[in-house]
């Protein structure tokens, strides 16, 4: 299943006119009964798509493990939720595929679970010694690649705008993604392009559920604030997987494979455990909200 390409300029009025009516008539039927029915959880990355790792373990693996372990929980705690997961196994699954599954399911919520990590930062330093003709000591330097691992904490992340070009390493190392995928320019059509049609399509696909993602996502980062976790915050980023969700959506960073101790935390049952708790709280306590 492939998007849609951004309309051309000859189509942009009735295609407007399409999406706005669509957003009003969701919006009725909303104002008469609204119940979160269906999740999606996304287990990011997977298969040739799983670069990211720590000491011991990779981000593919604690991500599925996590996005297991929380759609059993929610299924427990929540009944009559159906909950729907982008992959099972060690499957590498196209961006695009993952939020067309969230959309063809109607889904009420799409949650992407992932895990940070920190960029290789090149330092030049002193490997030996060697001596000139005068029989001085002259250093012999080599470039060594080293993470900070000190940086942790949690961030959660919504649809916003900008464009893929942009300087900022968690948008860069999501959507790197996109150029693992066949046909990645027909699968995008429109993502990152600077023309006017394209940016207000997708502009009013992200506003649509951006004030209910924001929601979300601030209770996300509440709740991993209860149990004592670094709040990086709430950020809204050009992210691939997020941008056209027909539902509000939301990437949370469960912490950070660079560092040990979270590492760590994060492989551990009482971690799991934990993490898992604080998104099925947040999602009670987003359903309290805006459920009629």
């Amino acid at each position: 299943m492939k998007n849609i390409p951004l309309p051309s300029s000859k189509r942009i009025l009735t295609q407007l006119f399409c999406i706005l009516s669509f957003f009003v008539a969701v919006n009725q039927s909303i104002a008469q009964e609204y119940k979160i029915k269906t999740i999606v959880i996304d287990a990011g990355h997977g298969g040739k798509d799983g670069t990211t790792r720590g000491a011991y373990s990779t981000e593919k693996e604690v991500a599925l493990r996590t996005a297991l372990r929380l759609g059993k929980t929610i299924e427990a705690k929540i009944p009559n939720t159906k909950v729907i997961y982008t992959r099972t196994d060690d499957t590498f699954i196209p961006l695009y595929e993952r939020i067309a599954l969230a959309n063809k399911e109607s889904a009420d919520i799409f949650i992407s679970i992932h895990c940070n990590d920190m960029p290789l930062v090149a330092k030049r330093v002193i490997a030996s010694y060697t001596k000139n003709k005068a029989g001085k000591r002259i250093p012999v330097y080599k470039t060594t690649y080293t993470k900070n691992t000190n940086v942790k904490g949690t961030e959660t992340f919504v649809s916003g705008s900008g464009r893929l070009d942009e300087q900022d390493e968690a948008i860069k190392r999501e959507n790197a993604s996109i150029f693992l995928e066949d046909n990645y320019e027909e699968n995008y059509a429109g993502f990152g392009k600077d023309d006017v049609e394209s940016q207000i399509l997708l502009s009013i696909m992200k506003n649509a559920y951006r004030v209910q993602s924001l929601n979300l996502a601030s209770l996300i980062q509440d709740e991993y604030v209860k149990v004592g976790r670094i709040n990086r915050g709430v950020q809204e980023k050009s992210l691939a997987v997020l941008a056209r969700a027909g539902m509000p959506a939301v990437l949370t960073e469960i912490g950070f494979l660079s560092n040990p101790a979270e590492e760590d935390y994060l492989n551990s049952e009482s971690g799991q455990e934990e993490v898992v708790n604080c998104l099925l709280q947040a999602i009670l306590a987003y359903k309290a909200k805006v459920e009629i």
